[in-house]
């Protein structure tokens, strides 16, 4: 049976994170393997995101089944639409059959469509300090909204789906279907080093990559590698690569009290041609996340060969396996001892660069979005209950 699938890419625009990249790689994705269904794309989705670039930014596929669908002109009218949908929301989203959401928001009040959700993490539960009330709440509606009204909910990895169950037990476990993302990199050995990084040297820079916000436990790294120096005197510097988030205004501070303000490389965002480089090139790539639900920089640092220091928290073992070294974030000592034991050989970095390699490769794109596209499949079969539909119905 032929599908129409509304599928929400409003953070797919020039300054993505994680839920922009998954949905920018899921539908590029569907689109090279499915040319039987219609996709429309929602460019400006839900009540808590808004991308005044929209029209230029977020993604768009120029293939014949794919169109882009309804659009709001400011951030006042996504407000007035999403906060209160209209009677007629269906129509107005061009009568999908199924309406994938990406984003955290979750619609309500869908009387056709199957309702898919993609679940990242719970992380905003796990740690509300971490984040801003508005940030939280928004986050929060969408997942317990989404534990009520969702039909299918598409989790990043299997410590995500475990922890949504655990918090909302009332939901079908048979409904949540794990499907893991990929890395959007290809190694290519004729990468030009860009221009704005001409003050590193191929393998003689520690990496961070993700947005600056306490999450992502930059102050504990920035302590470990203090310390590191401390330790050998002179060390590879780190750069940090990353949009500024939250609650993050103490860094530069943070990086004066520690001495390191000569050592410390703060490239803000950077473009997909910069960010290759630099997970081609790091002499390791250092990520102690407090919580992931997936991890997509450690993926794509694996997938380019970079040896990898990563959390033994929430999903980064998972997506790691025995690949990398992992570390317990809370202990700025554990993370130093990581660091020096790659850094003096006691750790091969070479082989840690294989295993990267090897394990990167169990994850693709394409095959994330082959199994996306069974969930829509499976979901279309099911009632707005979750029911199996007789075949007299389909």
């Amino acid at each position: 049976m032929q599908m129409r699938i509304g599928f929400d890419v409003s953070q797919t625009g020039c300054l993505k994170a994680g839920c922009g990249y998954f949905a920018d790689g899921l539908i590029r994705h569907l689109a090279e393997i499915d040319s039987e269904n219609e996709y429309i794309l929602y460019p400006t989705f839900g009540d808590g995101y808004w991308d005044p670039d929209w029209p230029d930014s977020t993604v768009q596929i120029n293939k014949p089944n794919f169109r882009r669908g309804l659009g709001h002109h400011s951030y006042e009218d996504l407000r007035a639409f999403w906060t209160k949908p209209p009677a007629d929301l269906e129509s107005r989203l061009g009568q999908p059959d199924i309406v994938h959401a990406n984003n955290f928001y979750c619609p309500v009040g869908l009387k056709h469509a199957r309702l898919v959700y993609t679940l990242y993490d719970l992380a905003f539960l796990e740690y509300p300090d971490f984040t801003t009330e508005a940030n939280r709440l928004i986050c929060f509606n969408g997942v317990f909204h989404a534990s009520l009204y969702a039909d299918m909910i598409i989790a990043v990895s299997e410590y995500s789906r475990s922890h949504f169950l655990e918090i909302f037990p009332h939901y079908p476990p048979d409904r949540v279907v794990v499907v893991y993302g990929g890395s959007r990199f290809t190694r290519r050995e004729d990468l030009a080093k860009p221009k704005n990084l001409a003050q590193l040297q191929p393998g003689q820079f520690w990496l961070n990559v993700g947005t600056l916000e306490p999450r992502k436990n930059h102050r504990r790294l920035l302590q470990a590698y203090a310390r590191l120096k401390t330790h050998v005197g002179e060390t590879f510097p780190l750069v940090l690569a990353g949009g500024k988030g939250w609650l993050m205004d103490d860094l530069d501070q943070l990086i004066e009290r520690l001495e390191l303000r000569q050592d410390i490389i703060l490239l803000g965002y950077v473009d997909d041609t910069t960010l290759q480089w630099l997970y081609q090139n790091c002499f390791a790539f250092v990520y102690p996340s407090l919580f992931e639900g997936f991890g997509l920089p450690v993926l794509e640092a694996m997938n380019l060969g970079a040896p990898v220091i990563a959390s033994n928290a929430s999903a980064l073992p998972e997506i790691i396996g025995s690949a990398g070294i992992l570390v317990e974030p809370n202990d700025e000592v554990c993370i130093f001892r990581a660091m020096l034991a790659l850094l003096c050989g006691e750790i091969n970095p070479q082989e840690l660069r294989a295993r990267s390699i090897l394990r990167a490769q169990q994850f693709s794109w394409e095959h994330t979005a082959w199994r996306v596209l069974d969930a829509y499949h499976a979901v279309v079969k099911k009632n707005k209950k979750g029911e199996s539909v007789s075949a007299s119905q389909t």
